[in-house]
């Protein structure tokens, strides 16, 4: 693996274990089966849950599973536990299979989720008043480019992910044209270029994503994105429009097969006291798309930089 200048930032500690009285082991001889799925988040956040069950003694094998496709698998027992479930992309099988009580949830990741309209860090300099987003309405000007003057311009999604920054700009009435990016590449070849030159930038941007750490993007503060922005014009600052707000929030959960914790008792306190912060994730995303390093060696110097994080987390369900 080549020399990853993220390797050298992956954060203090971000495992935070709500401590009870030590488990039984329970069936060490049988492999714990984490689902491992479609993004690298995923792979960093079920890694360091598996490397911290066999730190505890356990064998852990991890299985492929996608997103959609996992949940009869656990509710089956096939796979016993899966670490990063986003509430926006969630199937309806997975209510099915909690509500049945062969998939049980293992409480909160922890990780902060979001979407919303961005900013390299910089920008704030050029901009008085971010991250409040009404400064937007004086500052557009300076955003402006020749195919949106006079207004600025905001870089939105791709074209085929929707237009959320563009709703966003009509309901909250900001004087801003949504340009939409080609790629997710584009939109990192956006915040790139904008760092490098200390330029105005505004744009539509989610965490956890590597991006968020490596060009220090920052989120414009938007009025709470509740459901009844989303359908009651009256609600929110403009009376006139919907969509007068921040994004929905979304959840990053946990869950595993009903007969986890019958089977393997301090597994399951451990998964269920494990969490993991997005400044922690992001850095670790970074060193795997950007750089080129394995999942395995990255976490494997998370663990070994942190160890005073996750340590207690196992040490309290096994001791």
């Amino acid at each position: 693996m080549k020399t990853s200048t993220f390797a050298c930032v992956l954060g203090a500690a971000s495992l935070v274990a709500g401590m009870g009285q030590a488990a039984e082991m329970g069936a060490v001889d049988k492999p714990i089966k984490l689902a491992i799925n479609e993004w690298t988040g995923q792979h960093v956040s079920t890694h360091i849950a598996g490397e911290m069950l066999k730190a505890a003694g356990y064998n852990v094998e991890y299985v492929t599973a996608g997103m959609m496709n996992q949940f009869q698998a656990i509710a089956d027992g096939e796979i016993h536990a899966t670490m990063e479930i986003w509430s926006s992309n969630v199937s309806d099988q997975y209510a099915n299979k909690v509500a049945e009580g062969t998939i049980v949830e293992l409480g909160d990741l922890e990780l902060n989720a979001k979407e919303g309209i961005a900013y390299p860090a910089h920008v704030a300099e050029l901009c008085p008043g971010l991250p409040a987003w009404e400064a937007l309405k004086d500052c557009a000007p300076l955003f402006a480019s020749a195919e949106t003057l006079p207004a600025g311009r905001l870089v939105d999604y791709p074209a085929d992910w929707g237009t959320p920054g563009a709703d966003r700009m009509t309901g909250l009435e900001l004087p801003f044209k949504a340009v939409p990016a080609g790629s997710e590449g584009a939109l990192i070849a956006e915040l790139r270029a904008s760092t490098e030159r200390k330029t105005p930038l505004l744009i539509t941007f989610w965490q956890p994503h590597w991006a968020m750490s490596a060009y220090d993007v920052k989120f414009v503060d938007l009025p709470v994105g509740e459901e009844a922005c989303f359908n009651d014009p009256a609600w929110g600052p403009n009376p006139n429009a919907v969509n007068d707000c921040d994004f929905a929030p979304s959840r990053i959960f946990k869950a595993a097969w009903s007969g986890t914790a019958e089977t393997w008792p301090a597994a399951f306190e451990i998964l269920s006291n494990y969490t993991l912060a997005v400044e922690d994730q992001q850095p670790m995303m970074g060193a795997v798309d950007v750089d080129g390093g394995k999942v395995e060696e990255v976490v494997a110097a998370w663990m070994a930089a942190n160890e005073n994080a996750w340590r207690p987390v196992v040490d309290a369900a096994t001791k």
